[in-house]
């Protein structure tokens, strides 16, 4: 299995023992340390030769945690009445909410390539909150007056909205999760309105 696709169609003893295997790779790394496979199985009550059936390797793991945040990111996006700036500022508060509820767990995630090239090789993990900040994204770039940027905004939301980051501006810079949404936002929407401007 690759990181790219999640398996559909999985029977429902399968699909017990991979969420198990995923809630465990959260509990372990949200609780800010490192595992192995053979740590997350032990942690999930599932044997390593199970595990290695649902899982190639621990950045497989995690990387089905991330679009599990994603998959909540969406719903949260989808049910949302408001609009334009309204609509961004309560998504993009709602992605700090649940990076620091979800711990260090949202940090493992890495790869050597970059995020805008993952997105659009259809990293499922990345493409969940992708669609979950399309409509936001949409109508900041209506209200703003400008262009949409089109998938280089997720570039640049992924820049600033990074899990790594927002934790390095709350532990560094001893914020709040919601002084941390406000700065982001303001800064994100300056940067939409700067590269929306260059790209004319």
């Amino acid at each position: 299995m690759t990181v790219l696709d999640p398996p559909a169609g999985l029977r429902m003893d399968m699909q017990r023992n991979r969420m198990a295997l995923v809630d465990a790779a959260g509990r372990l790394f949200g609780a800010g340390r490192s595992a192995t496979m053979t740590e997350i199985a032990a942690e999930a009550g599932i044997s390593s030769a199970t595990a290695y059936r649902h899982f190639a390797s621990v950045e497989d793991v995690l990387a089905a945690y991330r679009f599990e945040v994603g998959q909540e990111l969406l719903e949260f996006s989808r049910i949302q009445c408001s609009e334009g700036m309204e609509l961004l500022t309560a998504v993009c508060t709602k992605w700090v909410e649940l990076v620091v509820q979800h711990g260090e767990s949202m940090v493992h995630t890495r790869s050597a390539e970059g995020y805008l090239a993952r997105v659009r090789a259809g990293a499922y993990y990345l493409t969940v909150q992708a669609e979950a900040l399309e409509r936001p994204l949409e109508e900041a770039s209506r209200a703003l007056g400008i262009q949409h940027p089109g998938d280089e905004a997720l570039f640049l939301w992924n820049s600033f909205f990074d899990p790594r980051e927002i934790y390095d501006l709350i532990r560094t810079l001893d914020l709040t999760a919601a002084q941390v949404s406000a700065r982001l936002v303001r800064t994100y929407t300056a940067a939409l309105t700067g590269w929306s401007t260059s790209r004319s």
